[in-house]
């Protein structure tokens, strides 16, 4: 446990990407593979569902250390994590003796051994267990247990950062490992071993590739390309995903890396009529015969344990393939993507399905044609365009220059910001959780939160501004004069009976501070519904609201 909080301190204190690769590079080169395969399990953000909630830790401290509620609340406003509070208050509190059993053990006996009894003892037994666990260990070494028993661990360095690590360490292949590394894995020595083996065959028939992601247009250069070397295709707003079908079962794995199988059953019987050894890639969307749906039907699927009849019914969902990634077996990615096209074309048109069909080229000769496509990707239900080059391979992650997303402009609305709350970790001391209100009638009514979009300028005058300006106080949420108007751009609007605005937004951020714009005039929730009732995805919505 003490190398891997150094690691972690080393990881997270530096924002250089040569040393975060070059300290966890020496984790795997003096650690046993027990220990590594643990720290691999924790980087990747494969950590365990939460054991222990932060509330049941912050009583435990609070009845060691007699310390008022409202002190440790300002100490927690102050540095923006419970765990990370706990453990640095706990160097003043009254703890036990340290127990030689749980000083200086290894990660792999924390995690395999000594952080599972918390699951097994009873509420009256857990306090001591957890005060022992806390008197046997070093502050930050508190912290990192904290955070691993509230399911809240996370640290600052990326994947591509950890698989860059192990290839300069095994002179693996980035891109292999990154493949190995894919879906779910059980953190053993065995797992490990195999994954760091040079010639390790890649058994695992659920296993998915890693995506090929797209990068931002970058319109002037892009203008100059030959469009005949280009394919152009709607951006569909769903859920990007691989179907695999091997070994006589099927799986569907979504981008983040989570195994959606169970939760779109409707594809069962079409994957298994195609050949075994079928992987295919494309966007997973609710479908009204024709074409998709407002992105609010995908998401009453998610994340259920069931998908009832009613579910399915209600919310119907169609896969549109993108690309053919395994054929027969075989691994296609090093083909064309005029080749795979192609493949993938022939298979689904043998194989034909009213859940699945394959994304339609769009037929441009000039930029020109390709900006009047991507006017009308709305029309289309679409969030823009994709272009890829016909040449181009499969690749790993973001490669610029093969694929580019061209994004239609977002819908916007000026609104006026009436709460603040402080944001967590490096942000726990400034105001950066912003709520924004449009007015009906004479009424200002909460439509959207956004905390992106501002430079460190901006949020520091806001900060100063929001602190002065307070008129009432609700827990950590301040309601401020309604003064400053925002420009507030989103991907998308739909009805929402959850909110008292009676819509919601999709991925809601600054566009910029209206300082030339007064309260008076700000949007109102009639020019809301008027975007959603101009969207063609979405049922007209009536402007009386409660």
């Amino acid at each position: 446990m003490k190398r891997f909080t150094q690691l972690f301190q080393a990881v997270d204190s530096t924002t250089s990407t040569n040393e975060k690769v070059a300290a966890l590079q020496r984790y795997f080169h003096d650690e046993s593979a027990a220990n590594s395969v643990w720290a691999l399990y924790l980087f990747l953000g494969k950590t365990r569902k939460r054991l222990i909630t932060s509330r049941i830790l912050r009583d435990i401290f609070l009845q060691v250390s007699n310390m008022p509620d409202w002190l440790f609340e300002a100490s927690y406003a102050h540095v923006g994590d419970s765990a990370e509070t706990i453990a640095l208050l706990l160097s003043d509190a009254p703890l036990p003796s340290p127990c030689p059993e749980f000083q200086d053990q290894p990660l792999h006996i924390w995690l395999e051994t000594i952080i599972p009894q918390v699951k097994a003892c009873g509420d009256e037994e857990r306090p001591g267990l957890i005060l022992s666990w806390w008197a046997s260990l070093e502050g930050y070494e508190v912290f990192v247990l904290n955070k691993i028993l509230t399911g809240a661990f996370r640290v600052g360095v990326s994947t591509k950062l950890v698989v860059k690590a192990l290839a300069a360490e095994y002179d693996i292949p980035a891109d292999v490992l990154t493949h190995r590394l894919m879906g779910d894995f059980a953190p053993s020595v065995e797992f490990y071993q195999q994954l760091i083996q040079v010639d390790t065959v890649e058994a695992a028939p659920s296993r998915p590739y890693p995506f090929f992601l797209a990068s931002p247009i970058d319109v002037e250069k892009f203008s100059e390309e030959t469009m005949a070397d280009w394919q152009a295709e709607w951006k569909w707003d769903g859920i990007r995903a691989q179907l695999i079908y091997r070994a006589s079962q099927h799986f569907i794995w979504s981008r983040g890396e989570d195994l959606i199988t169970h939760q779109f059953p409707e594809f069962a019987e079409p994957l298994q009529q195609l050949p075994d050894g079928t992987v295919l890639d494309g966007e997973i969307v609710c479908w009204d015969g024709q074409h998709p749906l407002n992105f609010n039907h995908l998401q009453k699927r998610l994340g259920r344990k069931r998908v009832g009849p009613k579910l399915m019914a209600d919310n119907p969902v169609h896969f549109l393939a993108y690309d053919l990634l395994e054929h027969q077996g075989k691994d296609v990615r090093e083909h064309s993507l005029y080749q795979r096209r192609q493949l993938l074309a022939d298979l689904l048109d043998s194989y034909g399905s009213p859940y699945m069909s394959y994304s339609q080229p769009l037929i441009f000769d000039t930029f020109d044609q390709l900006q009047t496509l991507r006017s009308q990707s709305r029309q289309h239900r679409a969030e823009g365009l994709m272009l890829k080059a016909l040449k181009s391979p499969y690749l790993v992650g973001r490669k610029r220059g093969y694929w580019w997303k061209y994004k239609v402009d977002p819908m916007t609305l000026d609104a006026v910001l009436i709460y603040a709350q402080a944001g967590s970790g490096k942000r726990a001391n400034l105001f950066t959780d912003y709520t924004f209100a449009l007015w009906h009638g004479d009424q200002l009514v909460p439509f959207a939160k956004a905390y992106s979009g501002l430079d460190n300028q901006e949020i520091a005058t806001l900060d100063k501004w929001i602190r002065r300006h307070t008129r009432e106080r609700f827990g950590p949420v301040r309601s401020v004069e309604p003064t400053h108007v925002f420009e507030i751009g989103f991907e998308g609007i739909a009805q929402s009976k959850r909110h008292k605005s009676g819509i919601s937004v999709r991925f809601p951020r600054i566009l910029r501070w209206r300082h030339d714009k007064p309260v008076k005039e700000a949007d109102s929730l009639e020019a809301a519904i008027a975007l959603l009732n101009a969207d063609t995805n979405t049922p007209v919505l009536k402007k009386s609201t409660s």
